[in-house]
Formats: structure tokens, C-alpha cells, sequence
């Protein structure tokens, strides 16, 4: 957990994406790095429920296409996709909403593995405004983070120091920044810079609890329990790691 804070937001490319789901606009956060290992290792690692709890959560359930799964104290869905070592899809349900994640798979041109996912739901102008996509985004930036450690290490994350760096400045500095590149992904989407900025300054006082102010219930899209995102103005368990993945 000694990486550089910047290479470490700096891997993550972040786009903001609309698109029709269910005859409904959805909004879609898509995050997105390169991992220095195999395809079918990466696929082990987001699927395999041993290997899933050392940078995330344990999961249960029926862990193949069709089935549903539930992670520990957190979401739960149904396995809607499933075409092994390359696309993963599932619906991530929480707090009463359902909302949709993808991961894509590929070999990367540089070497290692690209990994693209993709979060989308139905949000309202007023959630969206209060604090962008960065609520979600910048969760899924710290999963994405966990995987990292996990595929770098090999081993499960040492959860005592796990716990000290999430309390860190070096937390606090990730959290600053990658609220700031989703900042830039959704001003580049077409948000007005100065609704981007206070909505990014709203999620970056959430996440590193400075100047925190109360988020409404339900503030953005896809509630992820595990990430820390803001949800009825209290974080929520375990802000280790973001992501999810179950076996199909």
C-alpha cells in the first residue's frame, strides 16, 4: 500500500455514459485500468468465491448464470451473464433499487489484462445533481484499487492494515483525486463545470469526511453498500473495497 497516489488514480480511466434501458434513460459510470496478470487469472479473481473475500467481501448463493448471489453484509443480484474469461453481468440490488454492473475483459496491447466495468441505472436529475458520478465512481475506483493490491500481492489483504489506511492521508488523497477525475469525466459528458464542481466537492467530503455534509437517502446510482457511498448521510460498511464479481 506504498504505491504513488497519483499513478494509482492515474490508472483508472473514467467516462460518464448515458444510454436506454427498459425504455428509460440510464446513466453509466465505466471505470476502467490495465492489471499486470493474465486474462484467466484476472477472470479467477473477480469470480472465484475463495479468492473473491481477499480484496472484497464473502459471497454466497447460487454462483453460476442465472443464479442469485449475495455478498456479505452488502448487495445482492442475479447473475445475468456469464461468458468465461471475458464478460460478467449481473444486477446489484440495494436498498431497494436495481441497478446493472458489467465487467469486460481483454488482453490489454501493452501486456496484462484491460478490465472495463460498467455500472448503470435509473437516477433522477435531482440524485444525479447532488452528487454526480463520482458517488459511485469514486467507490468503484477503490475497489478496482483492492483488486490491484490483490493481484499485485497474490495474497489476501492484510485487513489491520487494511483498516489503518483507510483512515490515512493517503486515503483521503486517493479519494481527493479520483473525485476529481470523475469531476472532469462528467463535465466532459456535458455537465456544467460549476454543477460538476459542487457535486464533486459534495462527494469529496463524504468520502474523506471533511466538511461532510448530510446526503440525501438514495443519492446516486447503484447504492454500493460496501464502497462507502453516500447513503441516507451515513457511510455504510466496509469502505476497503468496491468492487463485485460472483462465480457463474
Amino acid at each position: 500500500m506504498t504505491d504513488n497516489i497519483a499513478s494509482l488514480v492515474g490508472a483508472v480511466t473514467r467516462e460518464v455514459r448515458s444510454v436506454e434501458r427498459d425504455g428509460r434513460e440510464a446513466r453509466v459510470v465505466v471505470a476502467s485500468r490495465a492489471y499486470d496478470t493474465t486474462i484467466e487469472d484476472m477472470w479467477d479473481a473477480i469470480t472465484n468465491p475463495e479468492r473473491i473475500p481477499r480484496w472484497f467481501l464473502p459471497v454466497t448463493g447460487e454462483l453460476r448464470l442465472g443464479g442469485q448471489y449475495q455478498l456479505v453484509g452488502n448487495a445482492s443480484g442475479t447473475i445475468t451473464g456469464c461468458e468465461p474469461p471475458r464478460h460478467l453481468a449481473l444486477t446489484w440490488e440495494f436498498g431497494g433499487e436495481v441497478t446493472w454492473v458489467e465487467v469486460h475483459l481483454a488482453p490489454d496491447p501493452n501486456g496484462g489484462t484491460h478490465l472495463v466495468l460498467e455500472h448503470s441505472a435509473h437516477v433522477d436529475d435531482a440524485r444525479w445533481d447532488q452528487f454526480g458520478p463520482g458517488a459511485v465512481g469514486v467507490g468503484w475506483d477503490l475497489g478496482l484499487l483492492g483488486l490491484h493490491w490483490h493481484i499485485s500481492g497474490g495474497s489476501p489483504l492484510d485487513t489491520m492494515a487494511l483498516q489503518e489506511w483507510e483512515v490515512s492521508e493517503d486515503a483521503k488523497q486517493y479519494s481527493r483525486q479520483s473525485s476529481e477525475g470523475w469531476r472532469r469525466a462528467s463535465i466532459a459528458w456535458g455537465t456544467d463545470e460549476s454543477a460538476a464542481t459542487a457535486a464533486a466537492d459534495r462527494t469529496t467530503a463524504f468520502y474523506t469526511g471533511e466538511g461532510m455534509e448530510e446526503p440525501a437517502a438514495d443519492t446516486a446510482a447503484g447504492e454500493l453498500a460496501a464502497s462507502g457511498e453516500p447513503t441516507d448521510g451515513q457511510p455504510a460498511d466496509d469502505g476497503s473495497n468496491q468492487d463485485s464479481a460472483t462465480t457463474a
